[in-house]
């Protein structure tokens, strides 16, 4: 069975609380154990530097969470646990990537959009304020994901544009010098938890209304016992719906306990005692790897030899790509002939080939070329980039798949299905070619 490569990024900015360990740090963790998945897990203080530029803070941070992750459970001797900023390559093909990707896409980008429009609104120039690493991060973020070959990054949906622009930029460069990248998907998860705050809205450093992760146990029940309540007395039946209480309680719960409570919130448990319980079962997760993180958080050097041995295996690949990716471009030896270059270059110009898009409708296309540029064939709109490639590989694989496929096909003037046919066949027999 072939290994799926799964990466995740984690900001190195703020001090971990619990929503980041229900809703991202857990799930994460269970993931790595999953079996025939190569796990990559990375520390993105190149991304810090974005938004704070206070270099105390992201030495502190990314001790914290290097911590809070070593703590909660991830293993380093099962996947490849790092720092962003150990990976010289990763800056690199950054500018590698840089060099093939329009500015209209970055344009397009959410996070400068909300920056131009927020500076619109006040009337401000709409750059104002706005540095060349928050334009260009999407491309250090592209560079993150290809480096390592990615099948699949797991993200929230606001982030699936990342994906789509690191898709983008693999396929121009691929594209341009050759087939050297894996196009990416996104890893989505519909069910990622989410814990309301002390203030009863979604737990956030923005709203300043979080629990640490690793508060002690005093802080703990003090904070726990400051999270906001409706006046209804003891005796009272008391709604489970909006509770923050019921919901943190129902994430570290077992669905026994959780029911348990739920009755007693029928019954008219006191907000105290509710309190109460929340804070000893959430405490009796958080005790163990309490110890542990205070263990490391201290002994700073362990988690730096961690980060560093980790460092040593990512550059084990990515050290040989960025050569590969180095030559691809031009940048090699004067010493080095490029006479054996050229008829590889030759024999790629006379394939045919895909290509797969984005329109401004928001639905997937693709286009087969011959290879002067000519089109042959032309998709209609998918719903999803993963359903393009799925029909792409098809017509790839599947004898008489163009047929079948006919409903999602446009025709194209002055091409004939014998020449379509012809260059599915030039791609099938280059393939087993190359296999």
């Amino acid at each position: 069975m072939s290994t799926t490569r799964f990466l995740t990024g984690i900001t190195t900015t703020g001090t971990p609380h619990l929503g980041n360990f229900v809703g991202s740090i857990r799930p994460s963790v269970a993931a790595s154990l999953t079996p025939d998945v190569q796990s990559f897990y990375f520390l993105a203080d190149y991304h810090a530097l974005i938004k704070c530029e206070d270099p105390a803070r992201i030495q502190r941070s990314t001790l914290e969470i290097a911590a809070s992750w070593l703590a909660a459970g991830l293993n380093p001797e099962k996947v490849t646990f790092y720092r962003q900023s150990d990976i010289p390559e990763i800056p690199e093909l950054t500018w590698l990537l840089t060099c093939v990707t329009g500015k209209g896409v970055l344009n397009r980008a959410h996070a400068y959009k909300a920056s131009v429009d927020k500076n619109t609104a006040a009337g401000r120039e709409q750059d104002d304020g706005v540095t060349a690493g928050l334009f260009m991060y999407p491309v250090l973020m592209g560079a993150d994901i290809l480096m390592f070959k990615a099948h699949k990054v797991p993200v929230g949906r606001d982030q699936i544009q990342h994906i789509e622009m690191a898709r983008d930029m693999a396929a121009s460069f691929n594209h341009l010098y050759g087939e050297h990248f894996v196009l990416p998907e996104a890893a989505i998860d519909d069910h990622v938890a989410t814990l309301p705050g002390l203030d009863g809205r979604k737990m956030s450093k923005s709203y300043d209304n979080t629990i640490p992760l690793f508060s002690s146990r005093d802080q703990l029940k003090k904070l726990i016992g400051g999270i906001l309540t409706d006046s209804r007395a003891p005796g009272e039946p008391k709604d489970t719906e909006g509770s923050a209480l019921f919901q943190i309680y129902q994430a570290f719960a077992t669905p026994e306990e959780t029911e348990a409570l739920r009755k007693a919130y029928a019954d008219g448990i006191a907000w105290g005692d509710a309190k109460n319980t929340l804070f000893e079962r959430v405490d009796q997760v958080i005790a163990p790897m309490r110890a542990q993180y205070e263990e490391l958080i201290h002994n700073p050097a362990r988690i730096e030899q961690t980060l560093l041995a980790g460092a040593e295996r990512a550059r084990a690949l990515a050290t040989p790509f960025i050569r590969e990716l180095r030559a691809a471009v031009g940048l090699r030896s004067l010493a080095q002939t490029t006479a054996a270059a050229k008829p590889a270059k030759a024999a790629k110009a006379a394939l045919p080939s895909f290509k797969q898009y984005r329109e401004a409708d928001g639905k997937f296309y693709f286009k087969l070329v011959d290879a002067d540029g000519r089109l042959l064939l032309q998709s209609t709109g998918f719903d999803a980039p993963k359903e393009a490639g799925q029909a792409i590989a098809r017509l790839q694989k599947e004898p008489g798949a163009q047929q079948a496929l006919a409903p999602h096909l446009s025709p194209v003037d002055g091409v004939a299905d014998a020449d379509v046919a012809a260059a599915l066949q030039a791609l099938a027999e280059a393939a087993a070619a190359a296999a």
